[in-house]
């Protein structure tokens, strides 16, 4: 009986890899996952520290670091993170040799509200917890405001996110109680009327246009009230 070797080397080679193949996922599933590495994305500032992250990376009162990578749920790890109310994002990604990377997007403060429970509002028009860590330089928002039903002050804040002027020169919005809304701008004594927010772009312009002729005659200081609620005038009260 001719034996053959060709099919006998072969059969020893897919030995060797099964077995080298097993060899290293066991080797592989029972490394420990390395220090964390945390990082903040769109190089925010950081309203959440890394200290704060590598607490909620904590699974079953157990730090990353002592538990084999193979016994992760990376699912359940951005599902905890993504809870937290300063992140608007999390990614976790976790590499052969154990090394854990976690991205963090924050969520982006437009506006922040000060009453007895202050706090911010984010870009997509949520609440967001003020920060020990760092404090942004957005308008203020005072007056008749629930946390319960931001979507009024949330536009107003947008429209002056959106716009180079208005973010540089409003520091503060006012609602009312009957939902209307007033500014103040920075360097100025009168308050701006705008109203309800219905054509709001154009009471925008209204506002550019007097304050560029307002400059220019040089008589910002003789008003006290500039009312845009019209839609095609502006009405000024002088001192």
């Amino acid at each position: 009986m001719k034996i053959n070797w060709n099919y006998i080397k072969a059969l020893l080679l897919l030995s060797v890899v099964v077995f080298l193949f097993a060899f290293s996922s066991a080797r592989n599933g029972n490394r420990k996952v390395v220090k964390p590495i945390i990082e903040f994305v769109e190089g925010q500032k950081p309203f959440i520290t890394h200290e704060t992250v590598s607490k909620l990376l904590i699974q079953n009162r157990q730090p990353l670091t002592s538990v084999p990578k193979e016994t992760l749920d990376l699912n359940v790890i951005e599902s905890a993170l993504n809870a937290n109310t300063m992140i608007e994002k999390a990614e976790v990604f976790l590499n052969v040799n154990g090394e854990f990377l976690v991205k963090i997007k924050q969520k982006k403060p437009i506006a922040r509200v000060l009453n007895t429970s202050s706090y911010y509002i984010d870009s997509k028009g949520d609440y967001m917890p003020l920060s020990s860590n760092f404090t942004a330089r957005v308008p203020m928002v005072t007056g008749v405001v629930s946390k319960k039903n931001l979507d009024n002050v949330f536009t107003i804040a947008s429209r002056i996110e959106s716009d180079e002027f208005l973010k540089k020169n409003v520091v503060e919005i006012i609602q009312n109680k009957n939902r209307s809304i007033d500014l103040k701008l920075r360097q100025c004594r009168f308050k701006v009327q705008i109203g309800n927010l219905e054509y709001l772009d154009k009471k925008i312009n209204n506002l550019k246009a007097f304050l560029k002729k307002a400059i220019k005659d040089k008589n910002l200081d003789k008003y006290n009230k500039v009312n845009l609620q019209f839609e095609n005038q502006v009405v000024c009260t002088k001192v």
